[in-house]
């Protein structure tokens, strides 16, 4: 689905951007007087009225805990909340509901995986290789791991382009290697990394495999059989849907090789105060109450991006992606960091004598939004030797227009700091 950017000057004709705009009510306000410009969609995308709808009838009509009780409105509950499932199922590709876990986000997905299977199979001598694109959720939980077994975490470099070379990956890759996590795309630099190819040979190698979709899965349309993996996980709000509600899809056979991350109730099968026995797959890995409202946001999120067609969406966030990296290429003073040649629509920059968060203020008075600073990605900001950069990330709703006034609203900072 990726393409190169240059190439779809017909892409944006192939969205009905004015209809789709009109589906989220967040881009219907001024900012400082101004229309809003949001360009900050990998920290969070915004909400179409289906997902807001979905929430609210969910809180408003079919407000009740989920597989416990017997009376209608827990039955309705549970069929929006399992419904929820099967669409995370057809969506992502995976064989089955039991694969299919609910967790708060990707944070927590990882988090899981690293609790639950790590500290089974990765121990003293053995290594975890991750990326330097990583984001600390996909850092921090294996250098806890390791440190508490006695493994050793790898990192596999970043070229000065931004991207990960396969022999680079190769070379980093050992006998000693137990467990491979890496980002399906980069939130700071937009680098789309070639994740069947890393699965291929860490599988290889004998090792097991988790992607970290938070960024890849709201533009890249993943099928987690093709990739091969054997965990993938993903964040609702990232794709359109509530804060608070994430996914760890899981091959069956590595899923029952973990033990529960957390334990309580609706995870069990029976308790006694001798033994108590666990619930199959998924849910002896969602104990307590979820965010069930949530979940069914996230159900409706996801069918309203199918319903547009990840053809469409990869075809017009390539065009804007183009358009930017034009944009920004041909402003004095402007230097972008990561020119990888697969990105998603992310833009990572540096305004000659302007700090980042100095320029974010700035734009924010003319209703634009943008992201600055390290991006939870400090050993990547390091790499490049910057403490941190401004961000633009495109979601389905931008437009071209709105990326020129990003490009106006840049050149008035840089008059106004005298640049």
């Amino acid at each position: 689905m990726i393409q190169d950017p240059t190439r779809h000057p017909e892409a944006s004709a192939a969205v009905d951007l004015a209809a789709l705009r009109a589906d989220f009510p967040a881009l219907d306000q001024r900012v400082h007087g101004r229309p809003l410009v949001y360009l900050d969609n990998a920290a969070t995308a915004l909400k179409p009225n289906v997902v807001i709808e979905a929430v609210t009838q969910s809180l408003a009509r079919d407000c009740a805990n989920i597989h416990r009780a017997v009376h209608t409105l827990s039955a309705r509950a549970t069929e929006q909340y399992e419904g929820s499932r099967e669409t995370v199922r057809r969506f992502f590709g995976v064989r089955e509901t039991a694969e299919v876990i609910f967790v708060r986000g990707a944070t927590e997905g990882i988090n899981l995986v690293a609790h639950s299977w790590g500290r089974e199979h990765v121990g003293r001598g053995d290594e975890v290789l991750i990326t330097g694109l990583e984001h600390h959720s996909n850092i921090v939980p294996w250098q806890h791991l390791c440190d508490s077994v006695g493994a050793t975490l790898k990192i596999v470099p970043v070229q000065d382009d931004g991207d990960v070379s396969l022999d680079a990956f190769s070379r980093a890759l050992s006998a000693r290697t137990r467990l491979v996590a890496v980002t399906q795309a980069s939130n700071a630099l937009g680098t789309i990394l070639p994740v069947e190819q890393i699965v291929r040979l860490a599988h290889e190698g004998g090792a097991a495999v988790l992607v970290d979709g938070a960024q890849g899965a709201p533009h890249l349309g993943t099928d987690v059989q093709r990739l091969g993996c054997d965990f993938y996980v993903a964040s609702a709000h990232k794709l359109y849907g509530p804060t608070g509600v994430g996914v760890l899809l899981g091959r069956r056979e590595r899923l029952e090789e973990m033990s529960p991350y957390q334990t309580g109730g609706d995870m069990i099968r029976s308790v006694t105060f001798e033994k108590t026995l666990y619930a199959e797959l998924p849910h002896c890995f969602e104990a307590g109450t979820p965010n069930i409202a949530g979940v069914v946001g996230f159900g409706a999120a996801l069918r309203y991006l199918e319903a547009i067609g990840f053809d469409v969406l990869g075809r017009h966030e390539q065009e804007l992606l183009g358009y930017g990296t034009q944009l920004l290429r041909g402003m004095r003073g402007v230097r972008l960091i990561g020119t990888a040649p697969r990105k998603i629509g992310v833009l990572s920059f540096l305004v000659d004598g302007i700090h980042p968060h100095d320029l974010g203020t700035m734009l924010d008075t003319e209703g634009v939004a943008i992201r600055t600073g390290h991006h939870c990605a400090q050993p990547l900001m390091e790499r490049f030797g910057v403490p941190a950069t401004a961000r633009v990330s495109l979601g389905l709703y931008n437009t071209r227009d709105e990326l020129s006034a990003f490009a106006r609203a840049l050149v008035k900072a840089q008059e106004f700091f005298g640049r």
